[in-house]
């Protein structure tokens, strides 16, 4: 898909990932819609984006975990720039560690992390089908794939996103509707050091296998890799090229890798006694 002058909306865009996202987006001709639930961080980054590029973005606060604030996101870019034809539904939460978790925990996560996308794409989809086209970009994670060791709360609301994007691209694909996922593994963004600072010895460990596991990628790196995929409306973007042989031998052998992420998570706990 080409980009240029498509309307787009951002989600988790104060920063990190989304915010590099907005900007690649904006200097490929596209005008976009930041939002956060930090309404500040999101100002700011279309502040830095409408510096160089002016006119094309704007910033918003916004819970995307609630369907009207959804609405209001897709109202305020049909209102500034058209109707949304692309949207990146790449707001996203840690999660805690350990089975230990509360109920509101896990509501919160699968809110954040699964339901926001359903919810979009509930008022998106009807309106593209009509259009004849549109753009559902998810953000997974390498966990949506594989696991993530520590947090069971991450591990399966990603599991659960990946599922979705697959959903909507075998049940969407053939009437115009093009969807990609994007699986980054270690990317330098707060998220990735949440559960180091959670004091908690598991949190800690989850932390320590992802920065183990393979190069940290600066988020630009990461937007570049989607913008790329865009391009030739790829499903599967992996930003780490290692994650794809790692998800080949957890399909080849599945005994063997849980036996093998058994033993990692066993010497992670070890390092931190």
């Amino acid at each position: 898909m080409r980009v240029a002058e498509k309307v787009a909306v951002v989600t988790g865009g104060g920063g990190g990932i989304g915010g590099a996202l907005a900007a690649r987006l904006v200097d490929a001709g596209a005008r976009v819609v930041v939002a956060d639930i930090d309404g500040d961080a999101a100002a700011n980054v279309a502040a830095e984006i409408s510096a160089r590029q002016p006119g094309r973005c704007v910033g918003a606060g916004a819970d995307v975990a609630d369907p009207e604030a959804i609405a209001g996101l897709l109202a305020l870019a049909e209102h500034t720039f058209g109707p949304v034809e692309m949207y990146f539904a790449n707001a996203g939460i840690a999660g805690a560690a350990g089975l230990e978790v509360t109920e509101a925990d896990w509501d919160r996560s699968f809110d954040v992390n699964v339901r926001a996308h359903i919810r979009a794409a509930q008022q998106l989809i009807p309106r593209w089908l009509a259009r004849g086209e549109g753009y559902f970009v998810t953000t997974a994670s390498a966990a949506g794939l594989l696991t993530q060791i520590g947090s069971a709360t991450y591990s399966v609301t990603k599991h659960a996103a990946v599922g979705f994007a697959e959903w909507l691209s075998v049940t969407y694909g053939d009437e115009g509707i093009r969807v990609s996922c994007l699986c980054p593994m270690g990317v330098d963004t707060p998220l990735l050091y949440a559960g180091r600072d959670s004091g908690d010895r598991i949190g800690a460990a989850s932390t320590r296998a992802v920065t183990q596991a393979g190069e940290i990628l600066e988020p630009a790196a990461v937007a570049d890799a989607v913008m790329a995929a865009l391009e030739t409306e790829q499903f599967l973007i992996l930003p780490h090229a290692s994650v794809l042989e790692m998800y080949r031998r957890k399909g080849a052998d599945y005994d063997r890798w849980l036996a093998g992420m058994r033993r990692y998570q066993s010497t992670l706990l070890d390092d931190d006694r």
